[in-house]
């Protein structure tokens, strides 16, 4: 079965990673980057050997997003971000291909031990099943 396994974070998170602490994230010390980096690298290496990594990355900060959506005329209006409405956004994600929906709650678990600050914002690792073509609502 393959999922898409997403991680959130805000602007504030990213900034914090870059030493700018604000009240809800703290300042991260360039030991507490590495140990995140690494901790990353390890799990998507094993991913790898297991083979059931299909692809993984960390996403920009969310101030370098974009959005387009269609303006009344019918042309795009294209706003960059951040977006106030929006704190969380997607910070990284997996596209794993395993065994069970289980294996995937696994991995996910082990991606909650990823090392941060103490008082960093915990965010819940998402997991959306992707499909396969099959029905709506289908589990698989």
């Amino acid at each position: 079965m393959k999922c898409l396994v997403m991680v959130q974070g805000s602007q504030a998170d990213y900034e914090a990673m870059a030493g700018k602490p604000s009240a809800g994230s703290p300042a991260w010390s360039e030991k507490d980057v590495k140990a995140m980096f690494a901790f990353m690298e390890g799990l998507n290496n094993d991913l790898a050997e297991s083979g059931e990594m299909v692809d993984g990355q960390g996403l920009t900060e969310p101030a370098r997003t974009r959005a387009v959506l269609p303006g009344a005329d019918g042309r795009p209006v294209i706003t960059d971000g951040p977006y106030g409405e929006t704190k969380e956004q997607l910070a990284g994600y997996w596209v794993l291909d395993c065994a069970s929906l289980e294996r995937v709650t696994e991995i996910a678990a082990r991606i909650q031990e990823c090392p941060q600050p103490e008082g960093a914002p915990v965010y819940p690792v998402l997991i959306r099943p992707i499909d396969d073509g099959g029905e709506p609502g289908s589990p698989e």
